[in-house]
């Protein structure tokens, strides 16, 4: 399968929501607010990296990567996701092409690390680690991970723009 990765542009916007949408329409733990999560980063203009997949010039994936606030002011940190892939496409690589890209994104841009939020064993494939001293309270240790691009580690609380709590 062929498959294009590109920066979001404004003609993706509505399939984006879509796709997102159906993507963790079935998903376990998840309230079903991603799409809204996702508009709400773009109509805030905190979207630093937001990629689409395309498949036969369907948009098939997206991932929306925004910044975070540390606790200890340590610059440059971002939160990575919400990550969709349509379900049809869900287990064909689609969304570990978005992932590597988004993950180039960040360094060519001189990032210091990302954070994301999810299953372990998907996000350590990627590089992703429990750092300790580097938290997000109210979930398990294991599920809150990060990458980093320095040497410099910080000890902080992580906080998400307030775009994660929208409900619709």
């Amino acid at each position: 399968m062929d498959i294009q990765i590109c920066t979001e542009t404004t003609s993706d916007v509505a399939s984006v929501h879509q796709l997102t949408r159906l993507a963790f329409l079935n998903a376990p733990h998840t309230d079903h607010t991603e799409q809204f999560i996702v508009d709400a980063l773009r109509n805030a203009g905190v979207l630093a990296v937001s990629l689409v997949a395309k498949a036969r010039g369907q948009n098939i994936g997206h991932v929306a990567v925004s910044p975070v606030t540390l606790s200890s002011g340590t610059p440059g940190w971002f939160g990575l996701g919400p990550i969709s892939v349509l379900p049809e496409y869900q287990q064909r690589g689609v969304g570990s092409r978005l992932m590597k890209r988004a993950i180039a994104d960040l360094e060519a841009m001189g990032a210091a690390g990302c954070v994301v939020l999810g299953d372990p064993g998907y996000y350590g494939r990627f590089g992703f680690k429990v750092i300790d001293g580097l938290t997000f309270p109210g979930v398990p240790v294991e599920y809150f991970q990060a990458l980093t691009f320095t040497d410099n580690i910080p000890r902080a609380v992580v906080s998400y723009h307030e775009a994660f709590s929208v409900q619709r």
